[in-house]
């Protein structure tokens, strides 16, 4: 007889109106008022050297790419110092509410992606840093991002500040929204064409109407003809170096590699290593990808199937290390760090890659996903103020179904209430971390100046 190991029921468990009263007491330990304050402490850690611990692990031939994306802009150097930012915000006020992380929550790392119904979803797409911690990490990081971003598109200190507040109060207000939903219908909803309706504001719906046509122009079938080109006879990934080269190994790396391939596959329902066995692998190459992963070792693998029918299916292979967040919030309860980005991202995301898995090639971790799926996020240079708002509302919400489908939205709701204190807080705090992003922003670049500090300013 099989015994079932459940969770044992609480005798007595708090109903949501406790839970909701439970968090509006925090207030009293940590007013809201409170996350406005940025005041740095003379001893804080120097950006520079943080940012060094972390390129240990990077290969040092493209550490000059990292620091040249970094020095374009503020916001760009953001996008690169997550390190930093979690060390910052160590020090900041926390309720003590803990939920699954993204990490690395800055707008850039929002945007649609398919379902494996084949649908279409916004939501957070990147979870290299994620790590259970201080949900108001998060909605921080995001407010920065968002006021970081609004300068670098010259928009006037009124708009950022909107913005902010914009993400923000969309946040507290789906929280409110997810506090009163059964915990199965948080976990299903859908901030898509089925999710709108929910959303306040008509120019977030206008954004996932117009980016939901776009992306389904970004698969494989698509891509396959820009990304590879036939040599001798077979498909081959185009060569952009130093961003994209093939490169070769011995007999006995491939044999490994081989063997990295078949865990990965362990890592997959059966049904989904049986669709992968209909593939073979025509082609590798090593891709530098994002800003904070430059340096990180990342491969694209071009997959076919029937010779006689145009099958493509890339696949990329994504090295995870230690969290950012590990030396502020401890280490990670999984050995492998691609496995903690895999299980994070699968509690967080409502619906995650159909390929997503994870395996290890020499000490090292990797994960691996599908390089295009229907994926698409919008040139934030592009956008103009009203849609820039509207960009930040759909992030705000996204942010909150992940917090709500891993921590307790009846507190952290209870907490934040029905005012704005706590929107105005934040987006104050934004400004002045913004502040704080390009006064560290400039020691990078006199770091380079300098020759401290090699950049490579193009690529």
């Amino acid at each position: 007889m099989t015994r079932l190991h459940a969770r044992a029921r609480p005798s007595d468990p708090p109903s949501r109106a406790e839970r909701y009263a439970a968090g509006k007491t925090l207030r009293e330990r940590v007013p809201r008022s409170a996350h406005a304050r940025w005041d740095p402490s003379r001893s804080r850690a120097d950006p520079l050297e943080l940012l060094a611990v972390a390129d240990k692990v990077r290969l040092p031939n493209l550490l000059p790419i990292r620091y040249g994306r970094m020095a374009q802009s503020p916001f760009v150097f953001l996008r690169g110092a997550a390190a930093v930012m979690a060390n910052d915000l160590a020090s900041t006020p926390a309720t003590g509410l803990k939920v699954q992380l993204c990490g690395d929550a800055h707008m850039g790392n929002f945007g649609f992606f398919a379902t494996p119904e084949r649908d279409q979803v916004f939501d957070v797409n990147d979870f290299d840093e994620t790590l259970p911690g201080p949900w108001e990490w998060d909605v921080k990081r995001l407010a920065v991002s968002l006021v970081l971003a609004g300068r670098q598109n010259r928009y006037g200190r009124s708009e950022t500040h909107r913005a902010a507040r914009a993400a923000v109060r969309s946040y507290r207000e789906m929280m409110a929204q997810f506090a009163h939903m059964r915990y199965a219908d948080i976990w299903y909803f859908h901030l898509g064409r089925r999710g709108q309706s929910m959303l306040a504001g008509s120019t977030p719906r206008k954004l996932i109407h117009r980016a939901l046509a776009r992306a389904r122009q970004r698969d494989s079938l698509h891509a396959f003809p820009k990304l590879t080109e036939v040599r001798k006879g077979r498909a081959r990934i185009r060569d952009e170096p130093p961003l994209i080269v093939h490169f070769e190994g011995s007999s006995a790396f491939e044999e490994e590699s081989r063997a990295f391939y078949e865990r990965y596959l362990a890592t997959l329902p059966e049904e989904r290593r049986m669709l992968l066995d209909r593939y073979h692998i025509e082609d590798v190459v090593q891709k530098v990808v994002g800003v904070g992963s430059v340096g990180l070792r990342c491969s694209v693998l071009l997959l076919l199937a029937d010779p006689d029918v145009e099958d493509p299916l890339f696949l990329q292979l994504k090295e995870a290390t230690a969290s950012a967040l590990e030396p502020v919030l401890g280490p990670s309860a999984y050995s492998n760090h691609a496995e903690r980005v895999v299980v994070g991202q699968h509690m967080i995301q409502e619906a995650s890659d159909i390929f997503l898995g994870w395996s290890r090639l020499r000490s090292r971790d990797f994960y691996v996903r599908q390089l295009r799926d229907m994926k698409f996020s919008y040139d934030i240079s592009t956008l103009g103020p009203g849609e820039f708002t509207g960009q930040a509302e759909l992030c705000g919400t996204a942010l909150a179904q992940g917090h709500a489908r891993t921590g307790d939205p009846a507190r952290i709701s209870g907490y934040l209430g029905t005012g704005d204190s706590f929107d105005e807080s934040v987006s104050r705090f934004a400004e002045a971390y913004a502040d704080q992003t390009e006064s560290d922003h400039r020691l990078l670049l006199e770091a380079i100046r300098k020759g401290r500090v090699e950049a490579r300013l193009s690529g």
